[in-house]
């Protein structure tokens, strides 16, 4: 019982972090503005070429939607391998960023921990 109670901690604790705090709620409207842009782009606007407007998204994904892609090249697949997986590196990524930047804020405004500190004054 009390390790599905810390599993259930531990989910709200990383949906908190990916989800609840201002740095990544901004994150997550950038890539979702990015996302809107890219699909009106795509289904409502005709180019005589290719429109790089998804590119935006690859930027606010980066670094880790490469590192996923590179992964699937070297398993052997084209770049990228198919269209799903581009998709689902995507998501992956941007949610992995989001949780990353929850944790950096939550670091940022907690500060040192109380107890103790690592250089004591006067010593």
């Amino acid at each position: 019982m009390s390790h599905q109670v810390t599993n259930n901690r531990q989910l709200r604790t990383l949906a908190r972090l990916t989800f609840g705090n201002t740095a990544s709620r901004i994150y997550l409207g950038l890539v979702l503005a990015a996302s809107v842009f890219v699909a009106v782009d795509t289904l409502f606007v005709s180019h005589e070429d290719a429109s790089f407007a998804g590119v935006w998204v690859f930027f606010l994904a980066a670094p880790t939607v490469f590192v996923f892609l590179l992964g699937s090249s070297m398993a052997g697949a084209d770049f990228g391998g198919p269209a799903w997986f581009i998709y689902l590196a995507l998501v992956v990524s941007v949610l992995v960023q989001a949780c990353a930047l929850g944790w950096f804020s939550r670091l940022l405004l907690r500060g040192p921990r109380r107890g103790g500190s690592a250089h004591p004054q006067g010593a």
